[in-house]
């Protein structure tokens, strides 16, 4: 797979560190507030790298971490109000069962738009030892100081390479550069924090050895990700909007740190759209999976409509076109209940539409392309029916749409399938074991599931 590496602005060979193991980090929701599609966009955006390096025989281990501090409307004021204390007067909860409470619905819209799960979720709160233990390495390296007030700032003079992820070199940047960062005691105008001295508006705090205070936004996800993945690892995703300049001070902490590049691939998705505005919070034009769902519209077609558009680009989002990628998702699983699974050796034609679906995956997620291919396949002549069902079959563990439920749910054996299905329980009564077995892997060759039941066999579509 070759992916666009913001780092060194070209289309780059994932190349693991670790033979056939990709190592991933992506960055998560801030818990004080339910996800939007936007928001989803980008959590899907690692879904699908990790759906294609799976496809090509790669693990892959993927960590995501769930940003449950909240932070300070401006953190620099001493009237600054805790957003998770706002969250947590709306809603009558103390602030942690805030973030499991939002966490929950992440993971429960993420399932619901086929987001496989990461193998660890961090959470922020139970990381703040790595915080402190990185902000005092930094400290103790000369990129970092303390302040009179008890924070913690990181000197951006010290870090040369600043700005080469996002090309905001301090020569570019405007004082104030992130309006949460003004304090007329930092060396520099674009240092930033990592360890903030907590004001009388601050509800989640702990202690440290510069003071009661909390850690800055950028921190936990070099403490979280050099834990879980290491030092080096292959690939950091995320929103456009987290390039600068979360990503960019998470680069020169991390580096600074270690003395050596961390992250080698840098992944970035562009930001979904509605009526020309991006869709966030700030805007107020959030839209969320359940009103896919109050629509009749299956969340998985979500997935679709964002293959429609490359990921690096701003997406559009139309009800109307939310809704022509659930009319072609549906067809499409008609589609494969009308076919049949079998045993079948792909013939060329066949494997020629596979090289092109893998092809268009592995070239930077080109998934416009791969649905070119998915509608040819669907509409040729010169495939089998048989052979149409083995190859989405196994393309849908990269577009994840599901597309073998109505085969499930509609599908009935063959005669055939149900005379091997009877000789089984013969050979099975009559303790003939061997022939047994024999018959169970000539059903699974024919793309079964084998269950031994009360009843006797019974099969159905692999899946």
């Amino acid at each position: 797979m070759r992916l666009y590496n913001t780092l060194t602005r070209r289309v780059e060979e994932i190349v693991p560190i670790e033979d056939g193991h990709v190592r991933m980090y992506t960055c998560g929701p801030t818990v004080y507030r339910h996800a939007h599609l936007g928001n989803l966009r980008t959590f899907m955006l690692a879904d699908l790298i990790r759906r294609g390096l799976e496809l090509e025989g790669l693990r892959v281990t993927q960590i995501m971490n769930i940003t449950d501090v909240g932070h300070m409307t401006d953190e620099s004021s001493p009237d600054a109000v805790d957003k998770m204390l706002l969250a947590a007067e709306d809603e009558g909860l103390e602030p942690l069962q805030i973030a499991e409470k939002f966490a929950a619905a992440v993971f429960d819209d993420s399932a619901a738009l086929g987001i496989l799960p990461a193998d660890r979720y961090p959470k922020a709160t139970e990381h703040i030892p790595e915080m402190i233990e990185l902000t005092q390495r930094l400290i103790d390296r000369g990129h970092a100081y303390v302040v009179d007030s008890g924070s913690v700032y990181y000197d951006v003079t010290s870090f040369p390479g600043y700005g080469k992820l996002s090309g905001n070199t301090l020569d570019k940047l405007r004082a104030g550069h992130r309006d949460l960062e003004t304090d007329s005691r930092k060396r520099h105008e674009a240092d930033f924090s990592l360890w903030k001295a907590a004001g009388p508006g601050r509800i989640m705090k702990w202690d440290s050895p510069w003071g009661e205070g909390f850690p800055g936004w950028h921190i936990e996800c070099s403490a979280m990700s050099m834990k879980y993945l290491g030092e080096r690892f292959d690939v950091h995703t995320g929103g456009n909007d987290l390039m600068f300049p979360h990503h960019e001070d998470e680069v020169a902490q991390s580096e600074g740190a270690v003395d050596h590049q961390v992250v080698n691939l840098w992944v970035h998705g562009g930001h979904l759209r509605q009526s020309g505005q991006k869709i966030s919070k700030s805007t107020g034009n959030v839209v969320r999976v359940h009103e896919l769902v109050e629509r009749g519209l299956d969340p998985l077609s979500f997935r679709w409509l964002t293959f429609t558009t490359r990921y690096r680009s701003e997406m559009d989002f139309t009800w109307d076109a939310m809704e022509d990628a659930d009319r072609h998702v549906k067809q499409l699983r008609r589609r494969m209940a009308e076919w049949s699974p079998a045993a079948t050796e792909l013939t060329a034609a066949a494997d020629g539409f596979d090289r092109r679906f893998r092809d268009a995956v592995a070239d930077d997620l080109d998934m416009p392309s791969a649905l070119k291919v998915v509608n040819e396949l669907v509409a040729t002549d010169q495939v089998t029916d048989h052979e149409k069902f083995a190859l989405l079959g196994t393309w849908d563990g990269v577009l994840g749409l599901d597309l073998e439920r109505e085969a499930r749910e509609d599908w009935e054996p063959t005669e055939e399938m149900l005379e091997l299905m009877a000789e089984r329980d013969r050979a099975r009564d009559a303790k003939d074991f061997a022939a047994g077995d024999a018959l169970r892997d000539r059903l699974a060759d024919m793309g079964l599931e084998v269950m031994d039941t009360h009843a006797g066999t019974k099969v159905r579509p692999r899946h």
